[in-house]
């Protein structure tokens, strides 16, 4: 559940909205609609915490997982498909834990890692993120591309597909249908 309380925006002295008070479950499906420059944007920093320029009060579990499409993809050389894999943060940080323990002799925490690293369907992970990217639009064949051969429209789809690779409770897309063609917008929606 996310809830807001009297809360207040402001971008620079413009006032985006005063008093704003309500509450998001936990199935709720919501679009903010609105002009640029209304805080749709700021309402998103202020709930990840990139933001405290406001007034009033957003509360949410402190376990909240929150999942975030960032606007900006670089160029880098990294795989389409593990960059789209490297989503799932935790499943990251599990997957390094097991390479370091092997490389050094740690032999007694992997059963713990492994098992970890199962939970977190690690196994299906590669699986998991191809199907993200074909809903998204792209071929089997772009999977071994580098992120940097890619236009900018395309990276964009990349950032959305690696977004929804890692669970989440709260998943904050702004402009998600910005490059996306009518079949992802339509694969997207469901």
């Amino acid at each position: 559940m996310l809830s807001f309380t009297n809360l207040s925006l402001r971008a620079g002295t413009q006032l985006l909205f005063e008093e704003v008070s309500f509450t998001i479950y936990q199935t709720n499906k919501i679009g903010l609609v609105g002009a640029n420059g209304s805080g749709k944007t700021s309402l998103f920093r202020a709930i990840l915490g990139d933001l405290d320029s406001y007034d009033g009060y957003i509360n949410y579990p402190n376990d909240l997982r929150v999942s975030n499409l960032a606007q900006e993809v670089p160029a880098t050389e990294e795989i389409a498909l593990d960059y789209v894999v490297s989503g799932d943060e935790r499943l990251m940080r599990v997957n390094l834990s097991i390479e370091d323990a092997e490389q050094s002799g740690k032999t007694d925490l992997l059963g713990d890692l492994y098992a970890e690293y199962e939970n977190l369907n690690g196994y299906t992970a590669k699986s998991r993120a191809e199907k993200l990217m074909i809903g998204l639009g792209f071929e089997t064949k772009d999977f071994k591309k580098s992120v940097r051969d890619f236009s900018g429209g395309w990276r964009v789809r990349l950032n959305l597909a690696k977004t929804l690779m890692q669970p989440s409770d709260l998943v904050l897309l702004d402009e998600p249908t910005n490059h996306l063609d009518l079949d992802a917008i339509i694969w997207l929606a469901n």
